[in-house]
């Protein structure tokens, strides 16, 4: 191919001799003219012959990558492409390493110059927008020739043999993450006190101790106050090793945007702030990510690697634009768990969705498992509830359909409770926040 180059000399030829012809006049014959306008035509066609043969094929090139595999999103990393020159020709090149848009790579053009026999590596900073697998496209290769009139390039498909696979996952934004020392330390209190009350669900026996003035006369332990001579009281701590399912709804509700990212998002935010802190508490967290079919599942985790594996498994996951098969839901859930399980369900409290879907399976679920329904709501509803003393008629219509929206979802949220499923309704900002805290008020009272 030939460059800019080539069709700069010839017309700054050409006009060079339209000055002179215009100078000497009618002492040259314009048979001079356009003769020598042939020979520089030829020459510059000669050249670029010349520079072609003598430009590195960039079929010869042997492409490798390494780098960042792996990023929460929101951050940056870096991933080099190393070119290895195995002509014996100088390769002077333009290189376009392309990937998705969403990957954020710059720069993705890079002028190189590589020696016979040597390598040269380029880096593309990368700060992905999305979460999930963004893949590199493929790497463009055009070689210049000595004189930079023609290069070589390569064609789609020899670029998509030489191209190496490289795939940067990028995990879900743990924004959350902040709040976890302040969770844990709530733990450890949590885990040191003392609960006097007597047994409950969710408890264990922890050790006797002497009775105190204020202590519950039930839960003294009668032959062990027979044995010690004095009046010795049980005490009970929260039962370790309990079973929590986080379920993601990943049907159409999931796709709505809160604020600024999708309500899956802020789903997996939480889950992941829950899991954390259900880990240190010994707990066993189990993960499914379910609409209309099972989209992914994490079951039986170490603690020390369940994060990892959260994060993994989450990146990928992606809204469907399906109505939630809740009585799938409640399937798995009895299917896999056959003890009794704190089951959270993220998704939205919406009357089409869990009024025909959920609440008909509900019963069962909620017989064998303590059930929690997990929604974040968009706080810019309740403004738009709001009607100041100037609004116009328009105002009122979009005031009158918010308020219909919010009195829907309170009425979704009694049913629920009827049912005795608990419910945490949050603004994004708040939400892993406070389900984190209602996991560990229902730990303190034993209700797990």
């Amino acid at each position: 191919m030939i460059t800019w180059r080539a069709a700069a000399l010839v017309g700054a030829g050409t006009a060079l001799l339209a000055i002179v012809g215009a100078v000497a006049g009618s002492a040259i014959g314009a048979a001079w003219l356009w003769g020598a306008a042939g020979l520089l035509v030829l020459a510059v066609g000669a050249a670029c012959v010349v520079d072609f043969l003598g430009a590195a094929s960039p079929k010869l090139l042997k492409l490798s990558r390494s780098g960042d595999q792996a990023l929460w999103l929101g951050e940056t990393g870096r991933v080099t492409l190393l070119l290895h020159n195995r002509s014996d020709r100088v390769l002077a090149a333009r290189v376009r390493d392309s990937w998705v848009p969403s990957a954020g790579a710059s720069p993705t053009m890079h002028d190189v110059r590589i020696e016979p026999g040597r390598a040269v590596a380029v880096t593309s900073t990368l700060t992905p927008t999305r979460r999930g697998d963004r893949p590199a496209v493929r790497v463009m290769v055009r070689s210049f020739g000595p004189f930079g009139l023609t290069y070589r390039q390569t064609s789609k498909t020899t670029a998509d043999r030489l191209t190496p696979p490289w795939r940067l996952r990028v995990y879900p934004r743990f924004n959350s993450r902040r709040l976890l020392p302040e969770k844990l330390a709530r733990l450890r209190v949590l885990d040191g006190s003392v609960v006097t009350r007597g047994r409950g669900q969710g408890t264990e026996f922890d050790a006797l101790r002497e009775y105190v003035v204020g202590d519950d006369v039930r839960s003294i332990d009668w032959r062990g106050s027979a044995r010690r001579s004095d009046v010795m009281v049980r005490t009970w701590r929260p039962e370790r090793d309990r079973r929590l399912v986080c379920v993601l709804d990943t049907g159409r509700t999931s796709a709505a945007r809160i604020g600024d990212e999708p309500r899956l998002d802020a789903a997996m935010d939480a889950a992941l702030l829950l899991a954390s802190v259900a880990a240190r508490a010994d707990d066993r967290v189990d993960l499914l990510a379910v609409d209309t079919a099972v989209r992914a599942s994490v079951t039986n985790v170490e603690k020390r690697t369940l994060l990892f594996r959260l994060v993994s498994t989450m990146a990928p996951l992606e809204p469907s634009l399906v109505e939630t098969d809740f009585g799938l839901v409640a399937g798995e859930v009895l299917r896999r768990e056959r003890k009794r399980a704190l089951v959270v369900l993220f998704t939205a409290l919406e009357p089409g969705a869990l009024g025909e879907g959920l609440l008909p399976v509900l019963p069962q679920l909620a017989a064998r498992h303590k059930v929690i329904v997990a929604a974040v709501h968009d706080p810019e509803l309740a403004r738009m509830a709001r009607v100041g003393p100037d609004a116009t008629p328009a105002d009122v219509y979009t005031a009158a359909a918010a308020q219909h929206a919010l009195a829907e979802r309170d009425r979704v949220a009694a049913a629920l409770r009827h049912h005795g499923v608990e419910v945490v309704d949050a603004p994004a900002d708040e939400f892993a926040s406070r389900l984190t805290d209602h996991y560990l008020a229902l730990k303190h009272s034993g209700r797990l």
